[in-house]
């Protein structure tokens, strides 16, 4: 073999191996630099209050809060509890409490989850392991096991669909009491 040929077949196998050792480290730096699944900011102990037209509407707090805002879908996770006062038009408070809590910013909807608790200013109480909460229609609802008592109502169900404030409720099949008045 000349000269040339054996260089040119050197050459050839250097960028061969060049080429392929690039890939896999350029690989290997793209999952690296994935800033897209990194969350754009953490708090600890947080306290938001939430107003409209100059009334406060709702105070959230909770331990720690993960911001993920910066994602296609985006969306803010509490992932060591939430608790979240809402207040009526007559200041009355309803506490909402949850292990863990995650807001989805497009949608509105919060998802709760662990041993949820909601108390209304009335004394109502529902417990369940998951809700999920429709900000924008002042909806909740669940596929999971609940329970719901207030002075009328004592019920357990797996599933349920209701208005913030339990005026307007539906549920799977029942398992407990219902006060019904005869006329």
């Amino acid at each position: 073999m000349n000269r040339p040929t054996h260089f040119l077949n050197f050459v050839a196998a250097l960028i061969l191996l060049l080429s392929l050792s690039c890939k896999e480290n350029f690989a290997q730096l793209k999952t690296i630099n994935q800033f897209d699944a990194l969350p754009i900011g953490e708090a600890d102990t947080i306290r938001v209050v939430y107003t409209e037209f100059a009334k406060t509407i709702a105070v959230l707090t909770a331990p720690k809060n993960i911001d993920y805002t910066n994602q296609p879908f985006p969306y803010s996770e509490f992932p060591n509890g939430v608790q979240v006062v809402l207040y009526d038009e007559y200041s009355k408070e309803t506490h909402v409490k949850a292990d863990y809590g995650i807001m989805y910013s497009k949608t509105s909807v919060v998802d709760l989850r662990g041993n949820v608790s909601i108390t209304t200013p009335e004394g109502a109480v529902l417990n369940t392991s998951q809700l999920y909460w429709d900000i924008n229609k002042e909806w909740v609802f669940t596929q999971e096991y609940f329970t719901f008592k207030n002075e009328d109502y004592d019920i357990a169900a797996y599933i349920l669909d209701a208005s913030r404030s339990f005026d307007k409720i539906t549920t799977g099949p029942l398992v407990g009491n219902v006060l019904v008045e005869e006329e």
